[in-house]
């Protein structure tokens, strides 16, 4: 069974926050989240295709990638790694090429539950309570858990 994701989107403030457990260690959903080649396997909704143009998951590193749905639309993302710790923290910019200019800065931390889980809490902040909104009502919801079963999917039968 999967775990939750939980995600607060508060009244009149322009961030999001999640937080979902994990069922493996750490290093696992720090590396998950980190190797370009395990990034394809989960990252977004499923039936929708990633091509990575690079993927630098290091501190002031830096990606851009595109999904493609079975419609044949691409959406492009990007952004740059300010701060990553291993096994521990991360800081990154997130850009919706749909919506240029709009850049939104998110910070993850990678709990060691111990007994070999995780959580994983994020905090996304926007430029504007409208560009908030627009990425709570997109579908951000559905396409994170998504997303987070297929990770549990690809760490239950890789391993990392």
């Amino acid at each position: 069974m999967s775990n939750p994701l939980n995600l607060t989107i508060p009244e009149g403030l322009p961030f999001i926050d999640y937080d979902r457990e994990f069922d493996f260690p750490v290093a696992d959903v720090f590396r998950a989240h980190k190797d370009p080649d395990l990034i394809v396997q989960w990252l977004g909704p499923r039936g929708l295709k990633m091509d990575i143009d690079h993927y630098d998951f290091r501190t002031g590193g830096s990606y851009s990638y595109l999904h493609t749905g079975p419609d044949g639309v691409a959406y492009e993302f990007s952004g740059v790694f300010h701060t990553v710790r291993e096994n521990e923290f991360a800081i990154q910019t997130f850009e919706f090429g749909g919506y240029p200019d709009v850049v939104s800065l998110e910070f993850m931390t990678f709990e060691d539950l111990g007994n070999g889980r995780t959580r994983l809490r994020g905090h996304s902040v926007y430029p504007t309570q409208e560009a908030r909104d627009g990425m709570a009502q997109s579908g951000m919801e559905g396409g994170m858990t998504e997303g987070y079963e297929r990770l549990d999917e690809l760490l239950s039968g890789a391993k990392v």
